[in-house]
């Protein structure tokens, strides 16, 4: 590592939480988002992953990765290759190289389990979220997330987050991928039900923040 290397170049911290219904005003900067998982495998993961800025997808749980793919053929702006390791507490090892989206396309039409998904970006409280809304055999997964360039602390936790699902695994995009959450989101439900609502309390204070 070189003196202008950050110290936390290749990791990422961040807080992921359930959402039950995303609010109407939170919708105004969408990002198609397809994903495919080369690698998953104990919380490793080798990823491809293709962005269409301000496309909105209708997604449901119909939805094709590959038929959204050829829909929107020349709108996708972005591309990366990411090898990520297990999330511990937060934190997790994250490599990412960003490549040629034609490129990007091809790959995740050629191969991996697909994850397809609508994300939004907001500015709430102190800090930035995105909120990913799913289709396909994930649909109608809603997953927030709050991402620092540290370790996510006295977190401001928006009133629409109903659980907390930082490393619960099952939750991962790499995990969702090959397990989706339509298979066992019966199962969770009970689970929340008998055990309630579940936040960390371990990263410093949490507060709530109405929205």
């Amino acid at each position: 590592m070189t003196d202008e290397t950050p110290a936390y170049a290749d990791f990422e911290f961040e807080r992921r939480f359930l959402v039950r219904e995303l609010p109407a005003t939170l919708r105004d900067t969408p990002a198609l988002i397809v994903q495919s998982y080369f690698l998953s495998d104990g919380g490793f993961a080798l990823r491809v992953r293709v962005q269409a800025s301000g496309v909105e997808a209708r997604l449901s749980a119909s939805s094709d990765a590959r038929e959204v793919l050829a829909r929107h053929t020349g709108q996708f702006d972005f591309a990366a290759v990411t090898v990520k390791g297990p999330s511990v507490g937060g934190t997790r090892y994250e490599a990412e190289r960003q490549i040629e989206p034609s490129v990007g396309v091809e790959l995740v039409r050629r191969g991996g389990a697909q994850i397809l998904k609508t994300r939004y970006a907001a500015w709430l409280g102190a800090d930035g979220w995105v909120i990913d809304e799913f289709g396909g055999t994930n649909h109608p997964l809603l997953v927030a997330e709050c991402e620092r360039s540290g370790p996510v602390t006295d977190l401001q936790i928006p009133d629409f987050c109903v659980t907390e699902l930082t490393d619960d695994r099952r939750f991962s995009n790499e995990s969702l991928a090959v397990d989706p959450y339509s298979h066992w989101s019966a199962a969770f439900a009970r689970e929340l039900t008998e055990n309630g609502p579940q936040f960390r309390q371990d990263f410093g204070d949490n507060s709530s923040l109405p929205v």
